[in-house]
């Protein structure tokens, strides 16, 4: 087991074991937010048939040959076509039809043209304009053609996804499944958040920051409890884990007389590739999974008990992992450019994760630190926009240079202003 690795190096060796999970197929409005894991092709032509953009009038062009407002053309109307019918006749030169939007476009008609352009009466029709060959009117297959692949294997499923999948008749559709992920807290000082916390014991509020990480990246937490500071009691809700996808410890993972956790992992046929990553909050990480050979078992992650610490390694290495296995091409945060508000010194040898909160001037976007980085202050989680890289190497950086973030709070990237 490697030890003391790089950020980059513990995230290469966990994303070689994450692959993505099997297929399972859904009802379509059950499958948004999911990745697709098959791509579609249409079986049908979009539009079906040509059909017209506008509530007007079916026309043949030609007909209409130097119409004006002041100087228009009449012609009798022939026959109406609302939508959902099929009209009644090819249209003859020398007369229109009423047709409404999206209703098919007569044999014989090369244009519509908008009521607006029109003055109705009895049953005649004056054309104030000369249409141009096509007008107003969707011609079959424009947007999709029978054959086409529509979307391909990986796309996030969306509102205008399930849109396309409905117009395609796709009631059903297969995805990627959903990760499961049991989580397991560790500690006899540990109680449940409506427990007694006198004598120094504290509530477990771990598990419940990485149910909710776990959840907004659409994977399903599945809780094993508090487990006492027993080999024992370990071993036995670990096992609880063992069916799951992933299998999340905080707390128990570090070198002291008490941290069971790695030994009942390798017990249990756990193959541990590191322990520790050169990153600060979160250097006591362990990754594992269970060899092929022993049949698929979870992909193991054992996460440093301080709040912050597990947050911040959940973040940085089970989220990119759980979006691969659920079939997501891309995996990581947003990143932005900043200037940095105010100058920020560590000791060099760890990547550090600053929380950082986000405020726009004009052009520019500043970082200012959320103040003390205590891996166990989480209330500068709660102000925390952004995650902001200082470099392993580097014990300094400047106000006013340039760095970059992670972006947490997507809501900062939306805006009060449209746009246009």
């Amino acid at each position: 087991m490697r030890s003391g690795i790089s950020p980059r190096e513990a995230l290469t060796l966990i994303l070689e074991h994450a692959t993505p999970l099997g297929l399972e197929t859904v009802a379509l409005p059950d499958s948004q937010g999911r990745v697709l894991a098959e791509p579609v092709r249409s079986e049908r032509f979009l539009p079906p048939a040509d059909n017209s953009a506008m509530d007007g009038y079916a026309v043949v062009a030609r007909d209409l040959a130097g119409a004006s407002s002041e100087r228009p053309i009449t012609l009798p109307l022939a026959y109406e076509i609302p939508a959902g019918s099929q009209p009644p006749r090819p249209l003859k030169s020398g007369e229109t039809a009423r047709i409404l939007t999206g209703a098919p476009v007569p044999e014989g008609a090369d244009a519509v043209v908008r009521q607006e352009d029109t003055e109705a009466s009895a049953n005649e029709i004056a054309f104030h304009l000369d249409p141009p060959l096509g007008d107003n009117i969707r011609h079959m297959g424009e947007d999709v053609r029978a054959g086409d692949q529509v979307l391909s294997a990986g796309t996030k499923l969306g509102p205008a996804e399930l849109g396309m999948l409905a117009s395609l008749g796709r009631g059903f559709v297969a995805v990627h499944q959903r990760p499961r992920v049991a989580i397991l807290s560790g500690g006899d000082e540990l109680v449940e958040p409506d427990g007694d916390i006198t004598g120094g014991r504290i509530v477990s509020s771990n598990s419940y920051s990485i149910a909710a990480q776990c959840r907004d990246v659409g994977c399903e937490p599945l809780y094993l409890g508090i487990a006492r500071d027993t080999p024992g009691d370990i071993e036995s809700r670990l096992r609880g884990g063992l069916a799951a996808d992933v299998l999340v410890s905080s707390a128990g993972v570090s070198v002291g007389d008490r941290d069971y956790v790695r030994d009942v992992l390798e017990k249990l046929g756990c193959r541990l590739e590191f322990w520790g990553v050169k990153m600060k909050p979160g250097y006591p990480l362990a990754f594992g999974h269970f060899p092929e050979s022993e049949g698929r078992g979870p992909l193991v992650f054992g996460l440093p008990g301080n709040p912050v610490s597990a947050v911040m390694t959940f973040e940085q290495f089970v989220r990119p992992a759980l979006r691969k296995l659920t079939g997501h091409r891309r995996l990581h945060r947003p990143l932005l450019g900043v200037t940095l508000a105010e100058t920020l010194k560590k000791k060099p040898g760890r990547l550090h994760f600053v929380r950082v909160i986000l405020r726009r001037e004009g052009e520019q976007v500043f970082a200012q630190s959320t103040g003390n980085q205590s891996s166990g202050v989480l209330r500068s989680l709660c102000e925390a926009q952004a995650l902001l890289i200082f470099p392993a190497e580097a014990s300094e950086l400047l106000a006013g240079e340039r760095a970059t973030v992670q972006v947490l709070d997507e809501s900062f990237l939306e805006s009060d202003d449209p746009g246009f």
